[in-house]
């Protein structure tokens, strides 16, 4: 064949035959991953939730062979290691902190982190191993020598970037399955126009790994409920599939421990739904799901006497009797209030009103939100896709129930980009059923023209974008100051050697960036402070941010006590006096505002 016709076999290939498919196939992608790379010139941020620092450091001592540990120290996790080492040891005596009850002169166990982001984002570091150090004289990193971007940050955000387009073709293929093609282009194309979904893709958090255990999940109850009305059902392939949605459950427990309330919804759906032996297949998905969380458990309860560690008080954080931060920053709470069902039922109700007012439409906009409340009440011709209609219901009243229990003040520091915020998981479905009832609506009005047809779907397209246009066209600062500014953060942990303990309001960012040892403020600068230094492990360093120096002047410095760190901060910097019997005198300076104290000048070459 000569070489023209081989050319107009080619053209031919490509604009009647097979290839005309590949070529649509091989356009998305390229358009997909240019939008990728638009949104993170425009509008990539370093990390900002103090969950994202924590993750990330201890999937970095897993990737590095130091075990399940943290270098982010929380005192109320001092104060359960050691309770429990305490128990199991009852003829130890603790004279001084050189018996280590506490756990703190080694790789402190992590308690508050399920285990397989982390372990996921080690496997990643493993083998796409990232500069720690920050760039502030290479293009993109950096720019006129100022810290943009950290490499190892942004490297998190692609992993999550790859698993937002997976959410993406999940929506579709499930969409598909339950109504047709077009309902699954819009559903997915309202999906990846979620701004919401973009921000959590750069935000270093486990949601989008979530959500797509979450879909996982959902196909499977699909296939369950289908397999289930057929007459003659497989019962080996059924088990199967339930013993599979128990262990994705677990999967996804251990991901986030507030998915674990999923097993609910599950068992009632494969109950109502699973067919002539629905009463087993929800004891198998059940048992099945048990044997997948019992491992991490018992770790937990060898360690710290706990079975969820200290992510299992977040029901406590929050109440009048542990308001803020304070369970986490108290080295000797008293926790004999937590008992009691008052404080519970107040944050319930306080949380509740404020996830009716606030977070139900926030998915995927108002309009699209909207339309998927408005989609429930349809009467849909498909059995799958109503059953599911109720399964979503079920889901959405435990995440209600589960996001106002569980709410801490890491809502409060960043209000959307939290793993509290569990509402985020239904996007997908929300895109879904809001879908559904548009249609249904336009297929009953009296369009003149497609023309006329597809301008109206374009303009729904565009309204449910408009949040994520708006971010791609104001551009954004990468750098999340305040209150992280790595370079600093990086610097002070350079002055410090490795078995050193470093106290402040941010140690999350300096076990991040620093990769040292650091302890959270604990709750006042006096008793429990002393308490920590003397008896279990002493202090080298102060590092405080904005976060604490620009507390409220009569708040939180005057009327917050003599002991609070506020009033430490005033005396320290507006009088320049530091408490005479404070362990820390030398004061380092910084490029970015903050205060660093230690026990000895370190910086003397520089």
């Amino acid at each position: 064949m000569m070489i023209a016709d081989r050319i107009q076999t080619l053209i031919h290939a490509t604009e009647v035959g097979g290839g005309s498919r590949w070529m649509k196939y091989i356009s998305l992608a390229v358009a997909l991953v240019a939008l990728v790379g638009f949104y993170d010139l425009r509008a990539y941020r370093n990390f900002y939730s103090p969950e994202a620092m924590d993750v990330a450091q201890v999937a970095r001592n897993v990737a590095e062979g130091r075990g399940y540990t943290t270098e982010f120290i929380r005192p109320f996790s001092l104060y359960l290691v050691q309770k429990h080492n305490r128990v199991v040891h009852p003829g130890e005596i603790l004279s001084t902190n050189a018996m280590d009850f506490a756990q703190i002169n080694r790789p402190h166990p992590d308690l508050a982190n399920a285990p397989v982001y982390p372990t996921v984002l080690a496997g990643l570091m493993k083998v796409w191993t990232p500069d720690w150090k920050v760039q502030l004289h290479k293009p993109f990193w950096s720019e006129g020598g100022r810290f943009l971007r950290y490499k190892a940050e942004f490297r998190i955000a692609i992993f999550n970037q790859i698993l937002l387009l997976a959410v993406v073709a999940l929506t579709f293929l499930l969409a598909k399955k339950l109504f047709d093609g077009p309902a699954a282009w819009l559903a997915a194309l309202l999906t990846l126009g979620s701004d919401l979904l973009w921000k959590f893709s750069v935000s270093g958090l486990s949601t989008l790994l979530v959500l797509v255990i979450f879909l996982g999940l959902i196909w499977l109850l699909v296939k369950v409920e289908e397999l289930g009305r057929a007459e003659l059902p497989d019962p080996r392939r059924l088990f199967i599939l339930a013993i599979t949605i128990g262990l994705l459950t677990g999967l996804g427990m251990l991901t986030r421990y507030s998915f674990g309330w999923l097993i609910v919804p599950v068992v009632v759906f494969l109950t109502l739904f699973g067919g002539a032996r629905r009463t087993g297949l929800a004891a198998a998905a059940m048992l099945a799901f048990a044997l997948m969380v019992s491992p991490w458990i018992a770790r937990n309860l060898a360690v710290s006497g706990t079975i969820f560690g200290t992510a299992g008080y977040a029901v406590a954080e929050g109440t009048f009797v542990f308001p803020s931060t304070n369970l986490m920053q108290s080295l000797n709470p008293n926790l004999n209030s937590v008992y009691g069902m008052m404080p519970y039922v107040r944050k319930f109700a306080e949380n509740t009103r404020y996830i009716l007012q606030n977070g139900l439409l926030q998915a995927n906009g108002v309009w699209v939100g909207a339309l998927f409340f408005a989609g429930l009440l349809l009467g849909l011709r498909n059995l799958a896709a109503r059953r599911l209609r109720y399964f979503t219901m079920m889901c959405l009243g435990v995440f209600i129930i589960a996001e106002a229990l569980g709410r801490t003040q890491l809502s409060i520091i960043t209000p959307e980009m939290n793993s509290e915020n569990l509402l985020a998981l239904l996007t997908p479905l929300v895109a879904i059923f809001g879908v559904a009832f548009f249609l249904t609506l336009l297929n009953q009005m009296n369009v003149p023209t497609p023309q006329v047809r597809y301008g109206v779907i374009a303009l729904l397209a565009v309204i449910a974008c408009q949040p994520l246009i708006g971010t791609l066209v104001s551009k954004a600062s990468p750098v999340a100051y305040p209150p992280y500014y790595p370079p600093d953060i990086q610097k002070i942990a350079g002055w410090m050697r490795p078995d050193e303990l470093t106290m402040s309001d941010v140690p999350w960012a300096v076990a991040w960036y620093g990769d040292r040892q650091c302890t959270w403020t604990t709750i006042n600068s006096q008793y429990e402070f002393f308490a920590l230094n003397d008896y279990i492990k002493p202090v080298h360093a102060l590092y405080l941010t904005l976060g604490t120096m620009d507390a409220r002047l009569i708040t939180e410095c005057l009327q917050g006590g003599v002991d609070s760190w506020g009033n430490f901060v005033l005396k320290t910097v507006a009088a320049n006096q530091i408490p005479s019997q404070f362990p820390l005198k030398a004061s380092g300076r910084l490029s970015g505002f903050g205060l660093f104290l230690t026990d000895r000048q370190r910086w003397a070459s520089e």
